[in-house]
C-alpha cells in the first residue's frame, strides 16, 4: 500500500527520540537540529518545526519543483544542496492563491504525538532510512514506476489535454500484475472507487494506465471493503495492492484520519488467520516536496526511453531516485526493531515479488534493486504473535491549515 506525498523527515524525524524512549538504539538517520531553508518571500531562513495542525496547504512535487528542491540555484547539478523546498512551496502558494507564500509548511514535521500508530509500528517491526521513491517527480510517474519499473518517459501524467503528456501509453509496457498473471500467481487490487461496478473501480487504480491489460482484468479489481472479508476468510490472493482513497494523507487532507484508516487495514491482518504467512508493506508514493535532509541517490536508468519535456522543463534523466519516503514492513517475519541503511527505491517491492515467485524483471531499475530479504528472518519468525500495546491512532486534529 502506497499512501500520498510525505517525506521521511516530515513523518519520522523524531524516530530516534522515540526509539530511545523504548530503550532502542538511536540508529536512524534523521535531520540534524537547526537545518533551514531560505523563505520564498525573502523573510529569512525557515527552520524545521513541529507542525501542530494536521492539515496543510498543497505543495508541488512536480519534476521542475523537485529538481529545484534538490539544488535551488543549479537544478541540473548532480550536487544536492536541498535548499529549494520552501521556495518551491511558497512559489506554488503564490501561484495558487494560497496563504503560505513563504513556504514554511515545507519545513514542518510530525512526531509520535501526532502519528503514534506509525511510530509504534516502525519501531517494533522494520523500517529504512534509505528508502526512496523512484523518480524526482509527482505521484503519477512514481506510481507507474512502482508498477512497471519505469515511467516510460512520462514526466507528466499520461493524458490528452492541458499539461498531461499526450503520447499514448505504450501497449507493450508490462507491469508486475501481468507477470503474476502469466505465472498463474493469484493477485487482486483493492480499489477505493466507492463502487461495485468493475469499470468504475478499475478507473480508480493506477493499473488503468496499462492498457489493454487492465481492461482485460476488471475481475481482479474489487472494492476495498472486500479486503476485510478476504482477510477474515483467509482468502487473500498471493499478491495484493491496496489503492489509496480520499483519506490518503495527501496535503489538504487530515493525515490522522488517513493513518487511522491504514491502522484498521493492518490490524485486521494481524488479528486474522492470514497473518501467519503475510507481509504488509506500507510506504508513500513520493515525498511531496516536504523537507528531507538526505538527497536522492544515484540510480540505474530503467530503459532507453528518455523523459519527454516541454520547453520550460529542467533537463535531466532517470539516473537518480526520488526523495526519501517512510517505510514500514509489517510481518511475522519482520526483524524486530530493524532499521535498514541500504539504499533502494520502492521498485525493490517489484524485486521482492519477482524473487519470491521467480519472475523476470520488468526493467533495469527493478533488476538492480536489493530483494528486501534483509528486512526478514524467515528461519525464526519474530512476530508470529503480533506485538501488544499497539496504540490507537487518534483523529483529534486540528485541521485548520494554520502555521505557527
Amino acid at each position: 500500500m502506497l499512501q500520498e506525498n510525505r517525506s521521511f523527515d516530515h513523518y519520522f524525524g523524531n524516530l530516534n527520540n522515540y526509539r530511545q524512549s523504548l530503550g532502542l538504539p538511536a540508529d536512524v538517520d534523521v535531520a540534524p537540529a537547526g537545518v533551514t531553508n531560505p523563505a520564498n518571500n525573502g523573510s529569512g531562513p525557515i527552520a524545521r518545526f513541529h507542525m501542530h495542525d494536521k492539515c496543510m496547504e498543497l505543495l508541488s512535487p512536480f519534476w521542475n519543483e523537485s529538481h529545484r528542491d534538490f539544488n535551488l540555484k543549479d537544478p541540473t547539478s548532480s550536487t544536492a544542496t536541498l535548499d529549494g523546498y520552501a521556495v518551491t512551496a511558497g512559489g506554488f502558494a503564490a501561484f495558487e492563491g494560497l496563504t503560505d507564500v513563504a513556504g514554511k509548511r515545507a519545513m514542518g514535521f510530525y512526531t509520535e504525538a501526532d502519528i503514534p500508530y506509525y511510530y509504534f509500528m516502525a519501531a517494533q517491526f522494520a523500517t529504512s532510512d534509505r528508502w526512496f521513491s523512484p523518480v524526482m517527480n509527482r505521484t503519477q510517474p512514481n506510481r507507474i514506476f512502482g508498477l512497471g519499473g519505469s515511467d516510460f518517459g512520462y514526466i507528466y501524467p499520461p493524458g490528452n489535454t492541458g499539461t498531461n503528456d499526450p503520447a499514448p501509453f505504450p501497449s507493450t509496457a508490462k507491469n508486475i500484475f501481468q507477470l503474476l498473471e502469466e505465472a498463474h500467481i493469484t493477485w487482486r487490487i483493492y480499489s477505493a472507487g466507492g463502487s461495485e461496478d468493475l469499470k468504475t473501480l478499475a478507473s480508480h487504480t493506477y493499473l488503468s494506465y496499462f492498457q489493454p491489460f487492465a481492461s482485460q482484468h476488471h475481475d481482479h479489481i474489487v472494492p476495498r471493503s472486500q479486503y476485510f472479508t478476504d482477510v477474515q476468510n483467509g482468502a487473500l490472493p498471493q499478491v495484493a495492492l491496496i489503492e489509496p482513497d480520499g483519506a490518503d494523507e495527501h496535503p489538504q487532507t487530515d493525515l490522522q484520519v488517513g493513518a487511522k484508516e491504514v491502522s484498521l487495514l493492518i490490524n485486521a491482518l494481524m488479528t486474522s488467520s492470514s497473518w501467519k504467512d503475510s507481509v504488509f508493506i506500507l510506504t508513500y508514493d513520493e515525498g511531496g516536496s516536504l523537507y528531507d535532509h538526505v538527497p536522492p541517490q544515484p540510480a540505474v536508468v530503467p530503459d532507453n526511453i528518455p523523459p519527454r519535456f516541454l520547453h520550460h522543463d529542467i533537463p535531466g534523466t532517470y539516473d537518480h531516485t526520488g526523495y526519501r519516503v517512510p517505510l514500514i514492513v509489517i510481518s511475522p517475519f519482520s526483524k524486530k526493531n530493524f532499521v535498514s541503511h541500504t539504499v533502494m527505491d520502492y521498485t525493490a517491492i517489484l524485486k521482492f515479488i519477482e524473487t519470491r515467485f521467480n519472475l523476470p524483471n520488468l526493467s533495469a531499475r527493478d533488476k538492480a534493486q536489493p530483494d528486501m530479504t534483509e528486512f526478514f528472518d524467515f528461519a525464526n519468525p519474530p512476530w508470529m504473535t503480533p506485538p501488544t500495546g499497539i496504540p490507537t491512532q487518534p483523529t483529534v486534529g486540528p485541521c485548520t491549515f494554520q502555521l505557527p
